[in-house]
């Protein structure tokens, strides 16, 4: 029984604090379900070209993982983050660069392919999903799922 600061019995305020707490309690149920449904998405390893113009490939990226996201997937694309970190210049950073990116395609699900040329990273990218037989999309530069492609 919930008492009031003079001690005294009050049902009134003890049912508002059980109503209170229950509605708390269901929405950290709520929150930590919709969280986990989120952290449990399928990973899918976004493949397209960064070499050559590289602003444009790497703002083509970034829409191609919101693509995925608005697919509630999570992406992973290792040609966003680790030329952030190594230099693709040199040959071995960017050796480095391509074994973490394969590293990373093995804990993904599917690999999604996106634009209609392929660069000798994305043939590479796409070899080993093969190899580890990962479900591989293709989409072209509007979205559009394509299964023509396969180089």
């Amino acid at each position: 029984m919930y008492k009031n600061s003079e001690g005294y019995a009050s049902p009134t305020e003890g049912e508002a604090m059980a109503n209170i707490m229950r509605e708390y309690r269901q929405a950290v149920r709520e929150n930590y379900r919709r969280q986990n449904e989120i952290k449990c998405r399928t990973k899918v390893y976004i493949v397209s070209k960064y070499a050559g113009d590289i602003a444009q490939n790497t703002a083509d990226a970034i829409n191609y993982c919101r693509f995925a996201i608005s697919r509630k997937r999570i992406p992973i694309a290792s040609h966003l983050l680790y030329p952030q970190m190594l230099n693709d210049d040199n040959p071995t950073e960017r050796e480095l660069g391509t074994l973490f990116g394969l590293s990373l395609l093995h804990t993904c699900r599917e690999v999604w392919v996106f634009g209609s040329k392929f660069s000798e990273g994305m043939k590479n990218e796409i070899f080993e999903a093969k190899r580890q037989n990962k479900t591989i999309r293709f989409f072209d530069k509007d979205y559009k799922e394509v299964s023509d492609l396969c180089p």
